[in-house]
Parts: structure tokens; C-alpha cells; sequence
């Protein structure tokens, strides 16, 4: 492949937004999309201004169609896709809320396998997808089973998804981030930002390299992933975590 280029949905902050800026400096073409008005106001400001910003609702199979539409017109092909949006849903079993479990699943699985399906036709051969999971869908973390069910969803479909996509040399892996010092890791609607200070620095006391991931640690490794270099990888899970859950 010559011309490089890439999708990155949820890719207008934290991960996504490192993960632009990472693959643009190496001379991918480079799409983002997001949802909220101000996250697509900010990244506009801060990426390249040849990085094509676009706002879409992973939930809205409609703003799917366009985002394919419009990489189509301006790409003509996606060497690299990485489904990274996605929602965090946290909620205990005695608390459980239906609105949130189908949000969860919503956004995390259908909106990201539609984006798959609908992306795949403008997907040459040898391309690369990446999925965003998290240590969560194998690791214990109270009030995380929704969340978890909908992002480890992508750990069961994988396996199948890289044999289905072998014989085009398409390959697919899941990148699992620790916790990450990303804005929605600094956001909590139960916590004031003193508590969030207290729990981050907790969270990175006991992190065997003593502190939380940087949203660069995983866009660097969704960058090898996208590489000739992981061109015979496919089916498989990168944890990106410094050690975290290896203790017994």
C-alpha cells in the first residue's frame, strides 16, 4: 500500500486524539470523528488542520453512512481503522440501569461492529482494524460489568472477525488500556475534582511503574499495529497497562 490513511472514531480526545497526532506525524492521511460540540471545537484548534475533524454519534447508524461517505470522497480508500469510541456506564448489579446497559452496548458494540461493516468495502487488502477494549473486560473493577460486557464483547468477536478477514490479509487486534490519564478518567458526575485528584493518585501509587498511563503509550502501540511492521499479527490482544492486575 502507498497512500496511508486512517479513521479513528472517538478520536477527538484522550486516546484517539494522541493516536492522530501519532499517525499524522508519519504520514497517514488522518480522520477523526466525535460527538460532543466541544471535544470536535478543541480538536479542530489542536490537530493539523489537514486532519479531517468530523462530528458523528456512534450510536446513529445515519452519521455512520456519512463518515463513510465523506472518507470515501476524500480518501477513496482507509488503510487503518481504529474503533476507539466508546462510553464508560458505571453501575453495581443492585443499581442496575436499563438506559445505561443500552447505551453501553450501543455505542461500545453495535456502533463500532456497524462501523466495521460499513467501512469494510473502502478497506484494501493488507489494511489494519484496531478495537479499543481495556484491561476492564478481564480484570475485576467494581460497577464496571456493564461497561466491561460491552467493550469485552470485541474479545469474543475477534477471533472469528481475523480468520473471516484473512484470506484479504486484513488484520484485526484489540489494544486494552490500564487506566489512562484521558478526560474521561478526570471526569466523574459522583466525585469533586479533589476526590478524582485523590483516586488518580492512588490509581498510580499502585501501578507497578507508579503512574497512569499517558494517551501516547497506546497511541504508539496502535500505531505498530497499523505498521507493515505487525503485518503478520491479527486476532490478538494488546494489554497496555505498565504491569496493572499482575500481581497476585
Amino acid at each position: 500500500m502507498s497512500a496511508r490513511t486512517a479513521l479513528i472514531t472517538g478520536g477527538t480526545s484522550g486516546i484517539g486524539k494522541a493516536t492522530a497526532k501519532v499517525l499524522h506525524r508519519r504520514g497517514y492521511q488522518v480522520a477523526v470523528t466525535g460527538q460532543r460540540p466541544e471535544s470536535v471545537a478543541r480538536a479542530r484548534a489542536d490537530l493539523p488542520e489537514d486532519v479531517l475533524v468530523l462530528r458523528a454519534d456512534a450510536r446513529s447508524l445515519a452519521d455512520t453512512d456519512r463518515v463513510v461517505s465523506e472518507i470515501r470522497e476524500q480518501f477513496g480508500t482507509l488503510t487503518t481503522l481504529f474503533l476507539n469510541a466508546g462510553v464508560n456506564r458505571p453501575s453495581t448489579l443492585d443499581a442496575a440501569d436499563e438506559a445505561a446497559f443500552d447505551d453501553a452496548f450501543t455505542v461500545n458494540t453495535k456502533g463500532q461492529y456497524f462501523t466495521l461493516v460499513k467501512t469494510l468495502p473502502l478497506l484494501p487488502d493488507g489494511a489494519s482494524i484496531i478495537v479499543t477494549v481495556g484491561i476492564g473486560a478481564t480484570r475485576s473493577l467494581t460497577g464496571n460489568s456493564i461497561t466491561a460486557g460491552s467493550r469485552g464483547a470485541w474479545l469474543a468477536m475477534i477471533p472469528t472477525l481475523a480468520l473471516e478477514l484473512a484470506p484479504r490479509r486484513i488484520r484485526i487486534n484489540a489494544v486494552s488500556p490500564g487506566f489512562t490519564d484521558t478526560p474521561m478518567v478526570r471526569t466523574s458526575p459522583d466525585k469533586t475534582p479533589d476526590e478524582v485528584a485523590t483516586m488518580v493518585a492512588t490509581i498510580a501509587a499502585n501501578n507497578p511503574f507508579g503512574r497512569l498511563g499517558r494517551p501516547e503509550d497506546v497511541a504508539e502501540t496502535v500505531a505498530f499495529l497499523a505498521s507493515d511492521g505487525a503485518a503478520y499479527i491479527t486476532g490478538q490482544q494488546i494489554v497496555v497497562a505498565g504491569g496493572a492486575g499482575l500481581a497476585v
